[in-house]
């Protein structure tokens, strides 16, 4: 028989059995269940990290990744609204990229913007749409400054003046978007008074989401970057293949001349301009220009000047009235800032007389045959552009001189002479006469060659910062 203790211990051991059977099966059900939260959690981050990944693969607009990172942000952590702020590049205020439906204003919303509110319903929401906020201005602002994720409590929110209108926040947690230690803008989440508060719990979640669209949105910047070379890239390409229509491709056939001309532009499109004008029957303009600047804005001055100078050298005989014309169309039309050395040469065919005109531009050198002495054509002028004409047209004159069987003229901007080595060396005039020298009695085109091939073993890898033009004359 069983006596009375043995069964009382054993119905208190069966007992104690059972409550701790239950409090295990409580532990294992409490467990299962926050595993379950916890796995909720984890699907609803991979399917927010899923939708970055195919929002890029499929080329996705910087609008709509706003949209993606807010609106992905509250369905995840269950908020009332949302809202996404990026910083401008100088750093001086943070612009509203994008609110979900519904979010309330997480700015502060002053008195006569609810009193327009009431009459216009669209009044809210523009003043919140078009607000910036400067760092350590009201909430966001603050974690612009703090860099820190957090969660403002009621009575923070309170006391930031957020709460004084039925759809204002009561509940807000706001976080820096920061990517190689740049904070890019502030990410904010928001509830109502009549939604449950944010916990620590949240913002955990929410970090995890923050660092993935910092990361996002970094990259869209540098693919947006990427983007705009590209494009601009390819804009620069058409105007450098413009350009080369406007520049001669061949110098032409001119009775008892050698004639050779280059361009080499430091970047896509070049400053630099050399033309060769049919003046009437017997003579022939040759002009060479350098616009003060380079690429695109002194590209399309120089594209100004061909035009005006085309239109004034038919016909004129005179290099210093084509200049002093060419000068009054295209003064009131150049910054002040900008001017436009130029030389202008009209060659006769019948008698070899030369007539040269020099606005501003390197002096050209004159190799005699006879000889091989090389000497500077300086006659008087000024540049292009900077006086209006009660000066310029006073000083420009012809210089007429006569150009002799074998004797070759050369014409260069001054990124021949400036170029520079690795050691920060000038090419220099005096490589400019030995090369013009030795290669006058074999013509034009030898001496360019020379020049061209002296100018890039010169330079090297060096990268050139100025265009290069040269025009040589030979006559034969």
């Amino acid at each position: 028989m069983w006596t009375p203790l043995f069964l009382f211990l054993f119905f208190g051991t069966l007992v104690a059995l059972l409550v701790v059977l239950n409090t295990f099966t409580r532990r294992i059900t409490d467990l299962e269940r926050k595993r379950a939260e916890l796995q909720l959690e984890e699907d609803r981050v991979f399917d927010f990290l899923h939708g970055l990944g195919e929002a890029f693969s499929e080329g996705l607009r910087p609008a709509d990744l706003h949209r993606l990172i807010v609106e992905s942000a509250t369905r995840i952590l269950n908020a009332h609204g949302g809202g996404l702020y990026l910083a401008d590049k100088e750093g001086h205020c943070m612009d509203p990229a994008y609110f979900s439906k519904g979010c309330p204003p997480l700015i502060t919303i002053p008195d006569h913007v609810y009193e327009q509110a009431r009459a216009n319903a669209v009044a809210l929401d523009s003043f919140v749409r078009l607000t910036t906020i400067r760092p350590g201005e009201g909430p966001l602002g603050r974690i612009w400054i703090s860099g820190k994720p957090r969660i403002f409590s009621r009575e923070e929110v309170l006391a930031a003046g957020l709460t004084e209108h039925p759809t204002m926040a009561a509940s807000l947690m706001a976080a820096p978007l920061v990517y190689r230690k740049k904070i890019l803008g502030v990410l904010a989440l928001a509830n109502t008074s009549m939604s449950v508060p944010f916990n620590e719990e949240d913002l955990k979640v929410f970090q995890t989401i923050i660092e993935q669209s910092a990361f996002a949105l970094f990259s869209e910047s540098i693919y947006l970057e990427a983007s705009e070379k590209k494009r601009l890239d390819h804009d620069l390409e058409i105007a450098r293949e413009i350009q080369s229509i406007l520049l001669p491709s061949m110098p032409p056939q001119f009775p008892g001349y050698d004639l050779s001309g280059i361009n080499m532009p430091a970047r896509q499109v070049s400053g630099d301009y050399y033309d060769y004008i049919r003046v009437d029957e017997n003579r022939l303009g040759i002009a060479i220009a350098d616009v003060s600047g380079k690429g695109v804005p002194a590209s399309l001055i120089m594209a100004m000047a061909r035009s005006v100078l085309r239109s004034e050298a038919r016909g004129n005989a005179s290099a210093a009235e084509v200049l002093r014309r060419v000068n009054q169309q295209l003064y009131p039309d150049i910054k002040e800032d900008m001017f436009i050395s130029m030389a202008y040469l009209i060659i006769n065919a019948q008698n070899g007389e030369a007539t040269l005109a020099r606005a501003g531009h390197d002096a050209p050198l004159l190799c005699r045959a006879r000889d091989r002495a090389v000497e500077k054509l300086s006659p008087r002028g000024m540049a292009l552009g900077i006086d209006s004409g009660e000066v310029f047209n006073r000083v420009i004159t012809d210089h007429t001189f006569e150009l002799l069987a074998g004797d070759c003229l050369l014409f260069y901007t001054d990124g021949a002479t400036e170029a520079v080595d690795d050691e920060g060396l000038e090419f220099g005039i005096h490589r400019v006469v030995t090369a013009l020298q030795a290669e006058t009695p074999r013509g034009a085109r030898q001496v360019v060659a020379r020049l061209t091939e002296d100018l890039r073993a010169f330079v090297g890898n060096h990268p050139r910062y100025d265009d290069i033009t040269m025009i040589a004359i030979r006559k034969q």
